[in-house]
């Protein structure tokens, strides 16, 4: 629940939060991994819009908070994947939520 008076500890976690998925393309991606690991261009695919240079950046800020992993494998040319670990597995009820809000949302502001 909201409170009016807003704690500051609350408040100092809520901005940290905020920070680790700010933007737009880190929960999408966050969420297109969540079903399995996937290569750069399977990540681009899948979240359409986002350009290369963005999803390199946005992918690095992931892996710096510790939301998912960067494998390196010894293939010729070298394989790269990318795959959610449990600390970013931990917002599967964040991205639910956000589903359901983003519904009503629609239906609110839409009408659909």
């Amino acid at each position: 629940m909201l409170s009016k008076g807003g704690c500051p500890k609350t408040m100092l976690s809520i901005k940290d939060a905020l920070e680790a998925v700010e933007g737009r393309w880190k929960l999408l991606l966050l969420f297109a991994l969540s079903e399995r690991p996937k290569r750069f261009r399977q990540l681009a695919r899948e979240v359409s819009g986002i350009t290369d240079k963005t999803l390199s950046k946005e992918l690095k800020n992931l892996e710096a908070n510790k939301l998912i992993r960067r494998d390196v494998y010894d293939t010729f040319p070298p394989t790269v994947e990318y795959s959610i670990t449990p600390h970013g597995l931990s917002l599967e009820k964040v991205l639910d939520e956000l589903h359901f809000w983003g519904l009503a949302h629609r239906r609110e502001v839409l009408g659909k």
